[in-house]
């Protein structure tokens, strides 16, 4: 049976202060789904090719992508600052996320509505939105009769010690509408693997670059953010698009 794993990155603060602060209203969570032994063959080398190819690395401290670097092009992506340099990258960066085999899903959750319907006197914000998440998940996992795990970006160790008390639960117990069977049945564990993106985890990388985006894109078809996005983010957005198998907002 073939293995998936969920890599989860977020925009936004669990945060509940502030809430009627659009800056601080909507917390968004995006999920990239890819099989685990094309991550091995096919994505992590291709990843790497392109970072060695650009920029000053070497294996015992690998480059490792981040979006508001890249942007800002610091180091170790100065070279960036060149022109030609960036179009370059931009462009074989899409032609990779255009070619690669993965699915995206996205949960986005207004906080402000979320306290205001007492749902925070029960549920963490964050930990609310992974349900959400791995929900769809699993879905989409009896849907292709495969199974799979997850793997979320660390946050801190108060927060991952939540995280990984909610998963487990949520793994034992089930939620009130899909009971347990579903989790136990198609993920392959009981614990939430939690990493940091410095780890030069190729499926986290990724959830890092699509996460802004799709954020922003939701905001926007809500009328929340006045904004277009810049070229390279649409660019990157649009071939989302025909990635989806999911979103909730």
């Amino acid at each position: 049976m073939v293995k998936y794993r969920l890599y989860v990155d977020e925009v936004g603060d669990a945060g509940l202060k502030h809430v009627g602060d659009l800056q601080h209203r909507f917390l968004s969570l995006t999920g990239v789904i890819a099989e685990s032994d094309y991550v091995r063959v096919r994505i992590h080398p291709e990843l790497e090719s392109i970072k060695n190819n650009l920029f000053e690395s070497h294996p015992d401290e690998p480059v490792v992508l981040h979006r508001k670097e890249l942007i800002n092009a610091t180091w170790p992506f100065h070279v960036l600052r060149d022109s030609e340099t960036r179009a370059a990258f931009d462009a074989e960066m899409l032609a990779l996320i255009r070619d690669w085999d993965y699915r995206v899903l996205t949960v986005c959750l207004d906080k402000q509505a979320f306290v205001a319907a007492s749902l925070n006197a029960i549920h963490d914000p964050y930990n609310y939105c992974l349900t959400t998440l791995v929900e769809l998940f699993s879905n989409w996992l009896d849907l292709c009769e495969s199974i799979g795990d997850v793997m979320v970006e660390t946050r801190g160790s108060k927060e991952d010690k939540k995280t990984k008390e909610h998963f487990r639960i949520l793994w034992e117990t089930g939620t009130t509408g899909a009971g347990a069977r579903p989790f136990q049945n198609l993920l392959t564990s009981r614990e939430v693997k939690i990493n940091a993106k410095d780890k030069n985890i190729s499926g986290l990388q990724l959830a890092d670059l699509f996460a802004h985006p799709l954020h922003s894109s939701i905001l926007n078809e809500h009328g929340f953010q006045a904004r277009p996005l810049a070229p390279h983010a649409a660019q990157i957005l649009a071939i989302l698009e025909t990635k989806y198998c999911m979103r909730m907002v």
